[in-house]
């Protein structure tokens, strides 16, 4: 069923995906693996609007959508729209059916299985010609995954064609990527290839000259510390914010994650202080903050805070700020930034190696808050992440886009 585009249509799928900008490119890769692995049609992806990012972006107006559905035409239908004689179908009114075909993200366990989507989605695509993934997630986006879904040729995968090849961005955020990198790295000139793929011909090959020119990548820091007040009310965590945190955290769960609540009602709660022992929440500024110190960052070293707005962000960027300056996207555009070429680098010749800390770990660390010394800190810490740089066999289950199975589906930079 997975050699090629089919000659013949199962039916036709719709995908409204959830997220920032991260969450619906992968959600649009699994769409397209699943439509493979179903034979399906699918219809160019929409994403939905979240409160969060405040984006209406439609799918054309982020990636060139010619492009994408050109580059995949061999492998699966793509189409921009229904066809007339289903273009009238109130998919609303046959959700509340026994003939259902909305499925939510409630729908499908987050490591679905390809036999899941056989047995769940299948019978109701063929019958109702029509199929919506409402919310559509990382749903085919771990280990394992038929041979034919993971491998088209001798080179490629097609989840991975499709993020790394497929998915490219319009000119206008191309443009204005080029400038972010060309102002943090000060030079001009496209180093690897992943700069041509990600930023077109917008990075020119002529060098920067000047003041604001140098001879390599300048030395700073990309921060993204997911704390951005959707993800830290989905984590159900506490932050030190008291009973007024909480009752805010509350409300924009019941308001953004309405299916959350509802399982939340059904289901044993987990404490707070549990959650954080079982990595469940994000890092706060003034911890990743500690963490930095920790491995050598000083005051002089330049950091770029990647992500939407900080929860809380005035209050706890405050003592953040006193240790290091924070650029932020609008900083860098302003033109105000100079950044310079004293901090501890983790950027080397356009490879930029990603530490991600133990959270599990750095929980019981920060447990001892009120007793451990700042040596003994410093001595947990960097052992715990020196342990965390260790190459290991890789495990079974995991996800496809953060640990790829093969070369082929890797970025060579």
């Amino acid at each position: 069923m997975l050699a090629g585009k089919p000659n013949k249509t199962t039916g036709f799928i719709l995908v409204s995906a959830n997220g920032g900008l991260n969450q619906p490119r992968v959600a649009v890769c699994n769409a397209v693996a699943v439509a493979s692995l179903l034979n399906a049609t699918l219809v160019v992806p929409k994403f939905l609007y979240s409160n969060v990012w405040k984006d209406p972006s439609p799918f054309r107006d982020i990636y060139q959508q010619e492009y994408f559905m050109n580059l995949l035409k061999d492998e699966v239908n793509i189409v921009t729209e229904l066809p007339s004689d289903l273009q009238s179908v109130d998919i609303e009114a046959i959700v509340f059916s026994r003939l259902g075909c909305i499925t939510t993200d409630s729908g499908l366990v987050k490591k679905a299985k390809p036999i899941d989507f056989f047995t769940i989605l299948l019978a109701l695509l063929l019958r109702n010609r029509i199929m919506h993934l409402l919310g559509f997630g990382s749903r085919l986006g771990f280990d394992p995954l038929p041979f034919k879904i993971q491998i088209l040729d001798s080179t490629s995968k097609l989840i991975c064609k499709c993020n790394l090849h497929d998915l490219k961005f319009v000119s206008k955020i191309q443009q204005a990527g080029s400038l972010l990198v060309r102002r943090i790295r000060k030079y001009g000139d496209a180093r690897i290839l992943l700069d041509k793929t990600l930023l077109g011909d917008f990075l020119p090959d002529i060098p920067l000259k000047g003041a604001g020119a140098s001879k390599g990548p300048t030395k700073y820091l990309s921060l993204h510390l997911t704390f951005e007040i959707n993800m830290i009310a989905y984590s159900l965590c506490e932050f030190g914010g008291g009973e007024h945190e909480q009752k805010e955290l509350k409300a924009y769960r019941e308001i953004h994650f309405p299916l959350l609540v509802d399982c939340l009602k059904n289901t044993e709660s987990v404490s707070p202080a549990e959650l954080r022992k079982l990595e469940r929440c994000p890092l706060t500024p003034e911890e990743a903050m500690l963490v930095l110190s920790n491995l050598g960052f000083k005051r002089d070293s330049c950091i770029y805070l990647a992500g939407s707005h900080l929860y809380g962000r005035e209050s706890r960027m405050s003592p953040s700020l006193v240790f290091t300056p924070i650029w932020s996207q609008k900083k860098i555009f302003s033109h105000q930034v100079n950044l310079n070429h004293s901090g501890t680098s983790l950027l080397s010749g356009g490879h930029a190696p990603t530490l991600r800390p133990n959270k599990k770990r750095l929980a019981a660390i920060f447990s001892e808050n009120g007793t451990i010394g700042w040596k003994n800190f410093a001595k947990r810490v960097s052992k715990m992440i020196m342990e965390g740089q260790r190459v290991s066999v890789r495990g079974v289950d995991r996800n496809i886009y953060w640990l790829p199975r093969c070369p082929e589906c890797m970025c060579k930079g």
